[in-house]
């Protein structure tokens, strides 16, 4: 089974410093023991609300509102990993997306890299990779039509071809996930389902785990290395 794990911002997260060494290297170690079991499948970071992009279609029309967002509501319906040109190419993509799904609300914003960390020098051209996080319409699991998954495959092969499309994917209902609160030493784990969220996703990881169960333990783990308030945890389809 594959799930997405999320954590979400927090006040100091906002400010997009870089983390301390020591999360650093408690996430390191963490993502090392799931590569070792075949677990980890992919993660990022985000940069913080003032960096990102509330993109809303609705008849045709898109809507944009730069953030920072401080009582945005979020509750994650899929997302995909570009990589582009400029914020204007993403946003590009982003009116093809819509074409195909109808009235949807977009989250972008830019991940961060290795040099946002110290980990290593900035590029002279760095390149500009953003997450667009597509907020859920409904509750439910109903399977996209034949005629939708037909023309996002195409969509999605030309974004592959032309070296835009990184990583994408849906999220099943919330019934199926799980959200764990940390507050202080207690952590309460609550299941779905369950409204959304004031706070923005910060980051994720995707893994490749036997349970529901394994998810929540290992959002816990992580949960405490990055020293948020909430993770959630949320199943991918196997359409």
């Amino acid at each position: 089974m594959r799930f997405m794990v999320m954590h979400k911002m927090t006040a100091e997260l906002e400010k997009g410093l870089a983390p301390d060494p020591e999360i650093i290297a408690g996430v390191n170690q963490l993502i090392e023991e799931a590569l070792k079991d075949k677990a980890f499948v992919a993660g990022e970071g985000l940069r913080p609300s003032s960096e990102r992009t509330h993109v809303s279609y609705k008849a045709g029309k898109r809507e944009i509102t730069d953030g920072p967002f401080t009582e945005a509501k979020e509750l994650v319906g899929g997302f995909a990993l570009m990589r582009v040109r400029s914020k204007q190419e993403a946003l590009d993509w982003c009116d093809r997306f819509a074409a195909v799904t109808g009235d949807v609300e977009l989250i972008l914003g830019p991940v961060v890299e290795p040099w946002d960390l110290g980990m290593m020098p900035k590029p002279k051209n760095p390149p500009l990779r953003v997450l667009s996080i597509m907020q859920q319409r409904s509750d439910d699991d109903k399977p996209p039509t034949q005629e939708e998954m037909v023309k996002m495959g195409a969509l999605i092969e030309e974004m592959t071809n032309a070296g835009v499309m990184q990583a994408t994917g849906g999220l099943t209902s919330t019934r199926h996930g799980a959200r764990i609160l940390f507050d202080g030493k207690k952590r309460t784990v609550i299941d779905g389902p369950f409204a959304e969220s004031k706070e923005l996703v910060a980051g994720y990881a995707i893994l490749d785990l036997p349970s529901k169960a394994f998810a929540v333990e290992w959002a816990l783990r992580f949960g405490e290395i990055v020293r948020v308030h909430e993770v959630e945890v949320r199943q991918m389809p196997e359409w």
